[in-house]
């Protein structure tokens, strides 16, 4: 099981899923209390939907052009570089979630998705020089199929129940389905 710690712990069990998000520099938002929530499960959901809801920091990733770079490595990465097989996926105005099943280091992933973006999507909005992603990351092992379903149906759900659109599938940068030919839970 790998292991690393910045500002969050982030464990690696071999052969498990991961639930990651990551978002834009500056769009954490300022005033949810986490206080009111009895789990942490919970805390994430109403944090995640006060960042998807949050419209005073950043949302660079509303831009079409920047979405698509992002959404070009994602599957670059799961395509071309095999650093994890892919499963539902979503890049929201603020933010990115993936639920993957990493083949190298949760750390090579992250580093290489947020540093080849932010380069990207600096140069093409004209801000060379400035920070795009936050620093840290949030991930989640996936601890059965149970979880897996929930976080998929999530993931895939984002998009409406941040009231972005009516149906998942109006939304612009998608949400990789999770359903035919892709491989079971692993057991």
């Amino acid at each position: 099981m790998a292991q690393y710690e910045r500002k969050l712990p982030h464990i690696q069990p071999e052969n498990r899923y991961l639930f990651v998000t990551w978002r834009l520099y500056g769009s954490l938002p300022r005033h949810v209390l986490y206080d009111q929530y009895t789990t942490q499960g919970h805390a994430f959901v109403a944090h995640d939907r006060a960042l998807a809801e949050d419209r005073k920091g950043p949302t660079w990733l509303e831009n079409p052009s920047v979405a698509e770079i992002v959404a070009q490595a994602i599957l670059h990465g799961a395509d071309s570089r095999k650093f994890y097989e892919l499963y539902p996926w979503v890049i929201m105005s603020n933010h990115v979630h993936l639920l993957i099943l990493p083949l190298v280091a949760i750390a090579t992933i992250t580093r290489w998705l947020k540093g080849s973006t932010a380069h990207e999507a600096n140069r093409l909005l004209g801000r060379t020089g400035y920070p795009f992603w936050q620093a840290e990351s949030y991930d989640r092992y996936v601890r059965d199929e149970r979880e897996f379903v929930r976080i998929a149906n999530y993931i895939e759900a984002n998009p409406v129940s941040a009231g972005l659109v009516a149906s998942p599938e109006l939304w612009p940068f998608p949400n990789a389905s999770y359903g035919a030919g892709q491989k079971a839970y692993p057991t």
